[in-house]
């Protein structure tokens, strides 16, 4: 299915150069909020309080949220679990006060404003559980990462594998670097979504990686740039369907989501851009500088003999 047909191909190769530099510098900026700024981590990686709250009718989280942030705590988490009559609150971790007196401050306020208002459980998250979620999430980024490089390495070549794991990295270090320059809270569904824009941007890679084998096997006369030039511009049309439908649907939990929903839609809409982005002129340029070629994705076959041929130690072999 395609909603248009480029006759001609777009030179995207011509400036991979000018691309590549613009992603060296937004990446090096990512880096360096990353170590100056820092994750503002939330209270699954801090530790905290978590109160549930259930009602008789369905709750205004809004109004929540206003209410509990107006007892002077930063960063409040409310959304519902289970149904719209079950509210779950985060609190950051204060010093000098305890779980027991957060909690009984908020369902306190709470029951003020609503005397249907239930404290069902409180829990109480310790900074050793924040580590933990730390060092399994980065254990998780590690193991999905090695895990496309291995799959891209058996399916076309091991250029082709760094060249997208490093177009890859460079989608999350960017998506990390606005979550610390602008100090959004990085919580556990952000990290889902992070994740998801790791296989989401290789799907795309492998795409046009595909098209690019395709095309040493057909235009033999094309050299590499020409090769990636014309994927690349046949597989526009895929990519704007594909990349419109799914952006379309982030975008409405980004408007109509929720507090809740809104910072993991924020980090795939920021990962789904950048991810066309580094498949086109990252993923692709790379794999150009490492100098793939036709040999690389197809094999060489024997050359039957005839009887009665001169053997020859240079024959054996076509491409």
């Amino acid at each position: 299915m395609e909603f248009f047909k480029i006759r001609k191909d777009i030179p995207f190769m011509r400036h991979a150069l000018i691309f590549n530099a613009i992603s060296l510098i937004t990446f090096v900026l990512a880096v360096f909020f990353l170590f100056s700024r820092g994750l503002h981590l939330s209270v699954e990686f801090t530790g905290g309080t978590v109160m549930e709250v259930s009602y008789s009718q369905p709750a205004d989280l809004e109004k929540l949220r206003s209410k509990v942030s107006s007892l002077g705590f930063t960063d409040v988490q409310v959304q519902n679990f289970g149904t719209a009559r079950d509210v779950m609150i985060r609190l950051p971790a204060q010093k000098g006060v305890s779980s027991a007196q957060q909690s009984d401050k908020v369902i306190a306020a709470l029951k003020a404003d609503s005397a249907d208002a239930n404290l069902r459980r409180t829990n109480f998250v310790g900074p050793s559980v924040g580590e933990e979620l730390v060092v399994d999430g980065l254990k998780a980024l590690a193991f999905v990462v090695i895990g496309i490089m291995i799959y891209l390495a058996i399916r076309f070549e091991w250029k082709y594998a760094v060249s997208a794991i490093i177009a890859n990295l460079h989608d999350v270090v960017i998506i990390l670097g606005f979550f610390a320059y602008f100090q959004w809270e990085f919580s556990l569904s952000v990290l889902a979504a992070v994740l998801a824009v790791l296989g989401y941007s290789v799907n795309e890679s492998v795409v046009i990686f595909d098209r690019i084998r395709e095309n040493f096997k057909r235009f033999r006369k094309m050299n590499t740039e020409e090769v990636i030039d014309n994927a690349i511009t046949s597989t526009i049309s895929r990519t704007i369907i594909t990349h419109g439908s799914t952006q379309i649907m982030v975008l409405s939990m980004l408007l109509f989501g929720g507090q809740t929903l809104f910072y993991f839609a924020l980090a795939l809409t920021i990962g789904i851009l950048f991810g066309i982005y580094s498949s086109v002129f990252v993923a692709a340029a790379i794999a150009m500088w490492l100098g793939i070629k036709r040999e690389d994705l197809i094999k060489a076959t024997p050359v039957a003999k005839k009887p009665g041929d001169p053997t020859d130690e240079n024959d054996g072999a076509v491409v």
